[in-house]
């Protein structure tokens, strides 16, 4: 018989995994919605990344500064800031790269893309922090990459017009899963205000020079184009990647990276929703695979 004590610890973890998993998916919504503001953006590419954290970084702030002291620390070394400032370089790395694939291939191709980071995570979790994985999960993440690859169409074609998009959207898969994994590691023992705003803030310091280097316009020309820059660091950064801070405390690196692939599948929807790009049956059939890969993976990481 189990020792009863050991029962509300292992009910509690359960919860916390649960929360956190709610936290991840809805993360995932949340910056699903990024590619929308950044095709609406009346600026560059790289100053639209820019901004996502400008924006973002008072609001991080004031929450990082209103935390009580609990099992989370501040940085006090420079080891400290140096792990942190890793966050916001590979952060820098896949917002600039990805936005610029955003301009040069489909809304629904580049947030795919993007979202190869499995391929990148799993190996590396196995390699440099010993995560194990079931059978069950491997082919759950074979699976969701599947229905990503059924999800991208017409778009497997490789034609001038996507070719350049679509390998600066895997270059971003490589950035964003450096970023996955250095967040889930610093998760376990800073709070997610203070790593997201130390690595915003590192983020913007090397998203601004890059864009006024790249001869880009800085400032949108109207209320609505500001609004659009407002709306991607409140909604999407601060929200949507603040959640998927928060559930890497709790959820293996490589299996958080497989259940991110819902967010190109939420893209494609709003692409064909919002910005008119064709959403076919086959898109739908890849969306479904992308769930079922997901919920294989997720039993399987237990």
């Amino acid at each position: 018989m189990p020792d009863a004590s050991v029962l509300p610890a292992a009910t509690d973890t359960s919860r916390t995994q649960r929360v956190a998993l709610i936290a991840l998916l809805a993360g995932a919504l949340g910056i699903a919605f990024a590619p929308i503001f950044v095709r609406l953006s009346e600026v560059g590419p790289v100053s639209t990344a820019f901004w996502r954290v400008a924006f973002a970084a008072p609001v991080l702030a004031l929450w990082m500064a209103a935390e009580t002291r609990g099992r989370s620390r501040r940085p006090s070394s420079v080891r400290d800031y140096a792990r942190l400032s890793l966050v916001g370089l590979f952060f820098a790395g896949d917002l600039a790269v990805w936005h610029w694939s955003i301009r040069y291939t489909s809304v629904a191709n580049a947030t795919l893309l993007a979202n190869f980071a499995p391929l990148f995570v799993a190996p590396v979790a196995w390699f440099l922090f010993k995560e194990r994985f079931t059978g069950r999960f491997v082919a759950g993440m074979l699976l969701a990459l599947a229905g990503a690859l059924i999800l991208m169409g017409q778009s497997l074609r490789l034609s001038a017009d996507h070719l350049f998009g679509d390998a600066l959207g895997l270059l971003t898969a490589a950035f964003y899963g450096g970023y996955i994994l250095s967040v889930g590691h610093l998760r376990a023992e800073f709070s997610t205000a203070t790593i997201m705003t130390w690595s915003g803030v590192i983020t913007a310091l090397v998203l601004l020079p890059l864009a006024l280097v790249s001869g880009e316009s800085l400032t949108p020309s109207s209320l609505d184009g500001w609004a659009v820059l407002l709306g991607l660091a409140l909604f999407s950064h601060a929200g949507g990647q603040s959640l998927i801070a928060y559930a890497l405390a709790h959820l293996p690196a490589s299996f958080s990276s497989v259940s991110l692939l819902l967010q190109p599948a939420a893209a494609a929807v709003l692409a064909w929703m919002l910005l008119g790009e064709p959403l076919g049956a086959l898109q739908a059939v890849g969306a479904a695979v992308i769930l079922v890969g997901i919920l294989m993976a997720r039993r399987g990481s237990r």
